[in-house]
């Protein structure tokens, strides 16, 4: 599970549109690697429009901002189309990303345990060193807060 000052997993996944995209692609700017659990649920719709209204304050602080789930790219295409996000969307079918960055964990819900992503962020800096882990991210005032980091690092 990496933390504040590790080296951040590289990955080479399809992203929304059809092609690839990798974080060493993204260098030398910072990236906002958001896991998300499900397209076009609530609480992940929130944080996606959320990220989309502010994409272009982040791309001015100098980040760029990638959300992760285990969706198809044909799941995000119609996700980004039906809300008009702004942000890049990356599939994660075999859940390898999200287990290398110590998402995919054993949730509970009405007493049944299920594997699933949790709801976590990955600041990195644009020499790939995680700068800050916001995990169990609650929507409310998350996108300001990591605004706020892009900002201030």
């Amino acid at each position: 599970m990496p933390e504040t000052g590790d080296i951040a997993p590289d990955f080479t996944l399809p992203r929304d549109g059809g092609a690839e995209l990798s974080l060493a692609s993204l260098q030398p700017r910072k990236v906002v690697l958001y896991f998300y659990p499900k397209d076009d649920t609530s609480g992940c719709t929130k944080e996606a429009i959320g990220f989309s209204e502010a994409a272009a304050d982040f791309e001015a602080a100098g980040a760029v901002v990638v959300g992760v789930s285990r969706d198809s790219v044909k799941s995000h295409d119609k996700f980004i189309a039906k809300h008009g996000l702004g942000v890049i969307l990356v599939s994660d079918e075999g859940s390898d990303l999200c287990e290398r960055y110590g998402v995919w964990v054993e949730k509970s819900m009405y007493g049944r345990k299920y594997m699933g992503i949790e709801r976590a962020t990955f600041l990195i800096g644009g020499d790939g060193r995680i700068l800050q882990v916001w995990r169990n991210v609650k929507v409310p005032g998350h996108v300001e807060a990591v605004l706020a980091a892009v900002r201030e690092s």
